[in-house]
């Protein structure tokens, strides 16, 4: 069992993503929905729910952590718009969503929750070469 200095990753986020690498506050994990390339950052940090629970030092890391990884989707898939979110209505240990979005996707224009049909899983190969190209774009 965990004290509360422990940072523990929340289950839901853990079973519907695969991990793609740590940062130096987030770990960068790939959501298992094949229709979107969709990233979640989540500091590594115990208790967080809101950005406003980090602090001014954190928070900046944070947002530069964002950047890079908005750069790496968007230079790996192409997308035509990245969509950034912080919300917390499902799961409220704080997490960030960067999604790539195009104009034909299943949710164009809305957004990605509540869409129509079944998640796709990604097929392991599909996913593994996507999170290995992640890790080598965040690592240059």
């Amino acid at each position: 069992m965990s004290d509360a200095s422990t940072f523990v990753l929340d289950p839901r986020l853990e079973g519907d993503s695969f991990p793609v690498l740590d940062l130096a506050l987030a770990t960068v994990r790939l959501m298992d929905d094949a229709r979107f390339p969709w990233l979640i950052l989540v500091p590594r940090r115990p208790g967080l729910a809101e950005l406003i629970d980090l602090d001014s030092d954190a928070r900046a890391t944070l947002w530069g952590e964002i950047d890079a990884v908005s750069r790496a989707l968007k230079a790996q898939t192409g997308c035509d718009k990245l969509n950034v979110a912080a919300l917390g209505n499902m799961v409220r240990q704080l997490h960030i969503h960067v999604i790539a979005r195009f104009e034909n996707d299943a949710a164009w224009p809305g957004a990605v929750w509540g869409v129509g049909g079944e998640r796709q899983t990604y097929a392991a190969p599909q996913a593994m070469r996507l999170v290995a190209q992640l890790r080598e774009a965040l690592a240059a």
